[in-house]
């Protein structure tokens, strides 16, 4: 068993993929088995031993390829929009509802981003999921910065603005030194390596 943490958004899309029949046509006997997260679990506590991950990378104790970049925008509903006006630049959001993370989640860039831009703004809506994120959007209670994998997906939401530089990260495969020399975890790994043409717009959209 291969147990890979990763968001759950990005398990639906990659198990709607036909990556993992091509992996277990190659290797019979592994299974992999999703920890699904928004948050970073710890590999080097064995929490996980692959993990598809954007941002942080442990850099030093982790060892990882690159997979694509990771980009967000912000997007409101069709209904929010006939209701309460579009946004379009960064400085409208603080005249608009928002959606955000709860207090789980307050280390989340996104988190950070939005205090910064809209300090003052009503947050409508709390999630500690990027999921929830996407729900509540598309529910219209407020305006919500999502990854474009996600948002354009989404024939519910307008991309109200564009992409923002600064919450852009890299998507890496990841895991830990001793696990990358394993049988198992070496498989997985080099699996996904030779598919980055085919995860990366799974992942990055």
């Amino acid at each position: 068993m291969i147990r890979v943490a990763c968001p759950e958004p990005i398990v639906f899309r990659i198990t709607q993929s036909t990556l993992l029949e091509r992996f277990r046509a190659l290797y019979p006997a592994l299974q992999v088995h999703f920890v699904m997260s928004d948050k970073y679990v710890d590999l080097m506590k064995g929490e996980a031993d692959v993990a598809l991950r954007s941002g942080c990378t442990d850099e030093g104790e982790l060892v990882g390829r690159k997979i694509g970049d990771s980009i967000w925008a912000v997007y409101a509903s069709r209904t929010y929009i006939e209701r309460h006006g579009q946004p379009e630049r960064l400085e409208d959001l603080a005249q608009h509802a928002l959606v955000g993370f709860d207090d789980t989640t307050a280390r989340h860039r996104i988190a950070a981003w939005l205090h910064k831009v809209a300090p003052n703004a009503t947050v409508a809506a709390r999630s500690n999921s990027v999921l929830g994120l996407v729900y509540s959007a598309k529910a219209g209670v407020g305006v919500a910065p999502l990854p474009i994998a996600l948002g354009d997906a989404e024939p519910d939401l307008v991309r109200v603005i564009e992409p923002v530089a600064e919450l852009s990260r890299i998507w890496r495969v990841l895991t830990t030194p001793a696990l990358r020399r394993t049988p198992r975890v070496s498989a997985f790994f080099d699996f996904i390596v030779s598919e980055i043409d085919t995860l990366r717009p799974i992942i990055t959209g």
